[in-house]
């Protein structure tokens, strides 16, 4: 949903960015790196330590590199595989760091053990949704559906951990947390169902 009807807007509030790092002959390649270290850096130091709004803040400045890299191959015509598999895999990595923190700040200085808990099942579920789309896509079956779009987990995340640092109860965290987890597992279940359906009127050998 998000990426639908939020993109546009962001990637035209960062071409100006974008064009000025091309000129500068920085690559969409460095920006997506750059951008991991920076959401990676920022979950497992300041989430662990309690400090969930500034580590929001720290990770939402570079989450936004996801828009950048894209904007800057596009407009350098340097679109590829590679870029692609780069900035798929290196996102899994920051949303492994992001619900890391948050496991690790809820088994330490957070002490609330359902939180973690959910906290892991949205980092496993995470990557299960993501990992059916690939591997079903390799196969040559088509895997689009779902409730739980990346950016959709990401940001329900990141604003309520956010807000959560500042005045918000606990409570509403472990509220999200299960929902995002419950959605995840719908996806993952929806994607599998997807696939078989496509399984059953392919035929065989194909």
């Amino acid at each position: 949903m998000l990426n639908k009807y939020a993109r546009a807007f962001f990637t035209a509030l960062f071409t100006p960015i974008a064009r000025l790092l091309l000129r500068l002959g920085v690559s969409p390649d460095v920006v997506t790196v750059v951008g991991t270290v920076g959401v990676t850096f920022g979950a497992l130091y300041f989430y662990p330590r309690g400090e969930l709004w500034w580590g929001t803040l720290f990770i939402t400045a570079f989450v936004f590199t996801d828009l950048v890299d894209g904007t800057m191959a596009r407009m350098s015509r340097r679109t590829s595989s590679w870029g692609a598999f780069l900035d798929s895999t290196l996102d899994r990595v920051g949303d492994a760091a992001v619900f890391g923190g948050l496991i690790l700040y809820f088994t330490g200085r957070g002490d609330h053990d359902l939180n973690a808990g959910l906290a892991l099942a949205c980092l496993i579920l995470g990557f299960v949704v993501s990992y059916a789309k690939a591997r079903a896509e390799s196969l040559g079956f088509t895997c689009d559906v779902g409730i739980a779009e990346r950016a959709d987990r990401l940001v329900a995340t990141l604003v309520t951990t956010g807000f959560v640092g500042l005045f918000l109860p606990t409570w509403v965290l472990t509220a999200v947390l299960a929902l995002l987890a419950l959605a995840s597992l719908i996806t993952v279940l929806q994607r599998i169902v997807t696939v078989r359906i496509q399984a059953l009127t392919r035929p065989i050998g194909s």
